[in-house]
């Protein structure tokens, strides 16, 4: 590509439909936008160093005593919300992926969130393909022929939504003057550039996801780019509007000043649990009487989890916002008729407590699993498109409670953590290959998932913490049953295709991420330097 704006270069390859994406005047938009807003970008990483630097001096996250005018404050609500964004019972997630896609977009579920982050691999390819399948569902072009079967959307689809990747992470192969652009604006501004003429054309706008956050400085920066973009391109102020995950545990203790920074463009918050476990991980992870027990036994009833997504509801909906569920990973066989039953029932019980509790909507990872949310919801809510009417007004905040990580009756077992070590590896596996959603022991798993393992196993070593059976967990353990957990792998999916994989690989980035002195903040941002 030899017209390329001043300052821009691109190392990724260029196909005719790619540049059909990357076209002069996008990447200009995209530059405008790195050079806007990258260095607060870097600022506020440099940030959550210096807060985790106090975090391990023993400080403890609280309400912000700055803003407590923001949450004091009985007057201010989020702008309106528009008409195609009051109905939001089931949303459905995953990649952008083509047959996904659309297999998503048709499955009944009212929004699909169309994910660049947590369930996609970032090779260029995908980065690429993904703004293309994007724009062509848009459209209502999006096709897929196979040998199999002819896959294209139907009459009534789901509304998209689209989550670009966090602020932590760049895009290597885009850089702006010499530095690689941040992840975050190359996913957004591409889409936004793009798309959102055509759907204002359509009686919709451009919608997000934004992961990660973990302060509502970022979440000002989120605004700013947004006021900034919507300028820049003629689009009516307030166009955008966006769902912010909380999934960290700092931003749980900044939800009403989140909402309240980005109160023209927000529509909600969503509980996004697995993220949220591995930031308590994370953030507490040189800290001793912070271990947590094996990951299964750390459930939405854990009163840790239940104070967070209780506070959740109340705040969304004290600020005319939406409170959205989060993912329940278990997903439905249709060859094994135990397995699907078992995946029906936990997710209908997790789906009856989130209604119950006053959420307004639900995730769900796979299609079959759309019937069961969306009857528990409808049920719930009959013809009212959400319960904001439900103030939960019995919720107190309490910092205490929310930072309170005891697990009832919680252990560390053999199978613990063997199973961290197992699925670990073959996350990552996945990811290596291009594949960020993955289907592992009937569980769906995402790069939070991975990171619950791998951090878990990183913070037990730190503090020679023990398992039930009294044996202190080790390096050298993990070392020992590392190869031991890939010779299972290799018998559950055959010698053969353990040969084609990249399990040697894979196996050497976890474990570094999981048993180095120092802690990698995000195993993504290890493993992206070896995807192709």
């Amino acid at each position: 590509m030899n017209d390329l704006p001043h300052g821009v270069q691109v190392t990724g390859a260029l196909t005719p439909d790619f540049s059909a994406i990357l076209t002069r005047d996008a990447l200009e938009f995209v530059a405008q936008l790195e050079r806007a807003f990258g260095a607060r970008r870097r600022d506020l990483l440099a940030q959550r160093a210096a807060r985790q630097a106090r975090i391990d001096a023993g400080e403890m996250p609280d309400f912000i005593p700055e803003t407590a005018r923001v949450r004091d404050d009985p007057s201010w609500r989020v702008a309106p919300i528009p008409a195609d964004l009051q109905w939001r019972h089931i949303e459905i997630t995953g990649p952008t992926e083509r047959k996904m896609l659309i297999n998503a977009l048709n499955s009944g579920a009212d929004v699909f969130m169309a994910d660049f982050e947590d369930a996609n691999s970032p090779t260029w390819d995908n980065m690429l393909q993904g703004q293309l399948n994007l724009r062509d569902a848009i459209d209502r072009t999006l096709t897929l022929v196979t040998p199999e079967k002819t896959y294209r959307l139907n009459d009534q689809v789901a509304r998209l939504l689209v989550r670009p990747r966090g602020w932590h992470l760049e895009e290597r192969h885009v850089t702006i003057d010499g530095k690689p652009m941040s992840a975050s604006l190359f996913d957004f501004g591409l889409y936004f550039f793009h798309n959102a003429k055509r759907l204002l054309a359509k009686n919709s706008g451009p919608y997000f996801y934004l992961p990660k956050l973990e302060s509502h400085l970022e979440a000002r920066l989120w605004n700013d780019v947004f006021v900034f973009a919507q300028e820049a391109l003629d689009v009516p102020r307030t166009t955008i509007k966006v769902t912010v995950l909380i999934e960290t545990i700092l931003a749980a203790f900044e939800m009403e000043e989140i909402l309240y920074e980005l109160r023209d463009h927000i529509a909600g918050l969503n509980a996004g649990r697995w993220d949220y476990i591995f930031s308590i991980i994370k953030k507490f992870r040189n800290r001793a009487e912070f271990i947590l027990p094996d990951r299964a036994q750390i459930t939405m009833t854990t009163p840790f989890m239940r104070a967070y997504t209780e506070l959740l509801v109340r705040t969304c909906h004290k600020r005319g916002a939406h409170a959205i569920g989060g993912m329940a990973a278990f997903i439905p066989s249709r060859k094994d008729a135990q397995v699907n039953d078992t995946a029906l029932t936990r997710v209908r019980d997790d789906k009856l407590r989130e209604s119950g509790d006053g959420f307004d909507g639900t995730w769900v990872a796979h299609p079959d699993l759309v019937p069961v949310a969306k009857q528990v919801f409808d049920d719930a809510l009959g013809e009212q498109p959400h319960q904001k009417n439900k103030l939960r007004e019995d919720v107190r905040a309490d910092a205490r409670a929310l930072a309170n990580f005891v697990v009832p009756n919680g252990a560390i077992t053999e199978a613990g953590v063997r199973l961290n070590i197992n699925v670990g590896v073959q996350y990552i596996e996945a990811w290596l290959r291009g594949n960020g959603a993955v289907a592992i022991y009937n569980l769906m798993e995402d790069a939070a998932t991975a990171e619950i393992s791998r951090a878990q196993i990183w913070q037990w070593i730190r503090h020679n913490a023990t398992m039930q059976d009294g044996r202190a967990i080790t390096r050298e353990l993990v070392q020992q049953w590392l190869p031991e957990e890939l010779e299972k792998i290799k018998t559950l999916i055959g010698a053969e295709n353990y040969t084609s994989g990249k399990f040697d690989r894979a196996a050497k980035i976890f474990a570094r991420v999981a048993t180095a002195e120092s802690f990698d903040e995000f195993l993504t941002l290890v493993a992206y330097a070896y995807l192709e």
